[in-house]
């Protein structure tokens, strides 16, 4: 019989000591070679605004403090670094808790991994290519001959940065609901009953999310709309199946009329007390 080996809690203390700072070596090299190109990264990002400004004549944006472009750089080029060192990232955090998951685990836990970059890269690239160019448009009709806007680059900066994570989590949602559903905590009658719940809940959690217009709250409620219906399709395909009824019977406790007729005593298997009294 094999006796399991339980690591002491200070070796898993010094393994995890170990994985992040090799993040942070990860991070810290994809932040110098991001910063490098500092500013044609910056400009990526901000892009639609600067093509939205061009529409009124004047795409030019300010720093309002000496050192305000200075550390606009820096967040940059630091969130950029984040962004190429995401697979060692992601590896060192699958080699630190693999050997605590069970085999069945392990089997979901690297496509959840895989699919929640792919949905959460697909929600950033809806934001960044979709809602900003026309968001940027309705803040920018405002402006009259005597009212200009004059983005700063940090204000910039803290809002796309804010818009890009909160569009890039929400896309989330059939990745989530369709675990859950193979979990078996939700089901698809139960999603298709409190759909109009959730309607109400997207848009609802639109409006405390994006700014505080209907056009950008519309952009963000009408995707999670189309989202929650591939919820449902997702939970339907891999979600767990509610046993047959065939499987119920198989699985019923047998009762004495259940067992096999061979097993049956038959009259001759008398015990041989009883043949020992009526012989004698």
């Amino acid at each position: 019989m094999q006796t399991e080996t339980k690591s002491p809690f200070t070796e898993h203390l010094g393994e995890l000591r170990d994985r992040l700072v090799r993040s942070f070596i990860a991070v810290g090299v994809g932040f110098a070679g991001a910063y490098a190109f500092k500013e044609k990264l910056f400009q990526i990002l901000t892009a639609p605004l600067v093509t939205a400004m061009e529409a009124s004549g004047d795409a030019k944006m300010i720093f309002t403090g000496l050192p305000e472009a200075f550390f606009t750089y820096l967040k940059v080029s630091l969130l950029a670094g984040i962004v190429v060192a995401t697979p060692v990232l992601f590896y060192e955090f699958w080699m630190f808790v693999s050997p605590g998951l069970y085999r069945n685990e392990k089997k979901y836990l690297l496509p959840v991994v895989v699919l929640s970059i792919f949905f959460f890269v697909l929600g950033s690239s809806f934001g960044y290519f979709i809602v900003f160019p026309y968001g940027f448009q309705f803040f920018l009709g405002f402006a009259t001959d005597t009212i200009q806007a004059m983005p700063s680059m940090k204000e910039y900066l803290s809002f796309a940065s804010k818009m890009l994570l909160a569009f890039g989590f929400v896309f989330e949602l059939p990745l989530v609901l369709t675990f859950m559903a193979r979990m078996g905590l939700v089901t698809v009658p139960f999603l298709q009953k409190n759909r109009k719940y959730a309607l109400l809940l997207f848009f609802v959690g639109a409006a405390l999310i994006t700014p505080p217009d209907v056009i950008t709250q519309v952009m963000m409620a009408v995707p999670l709309m189309i989202l929650y219906e591939i919820s449902i399709i997702g939970a339907r395909v891999f979600g767990k199946k509610p046993p047959s009824d065939e499987e119920q019977t198989d699985e019923s406790p047998k009762t004495d009329t259940d067992k096999d007729p061979d097993t049956v005593p038959s009259p001759s298997d008398a015990s041989p007390d009883k043949e020992d009294d009526t012989t004698t």
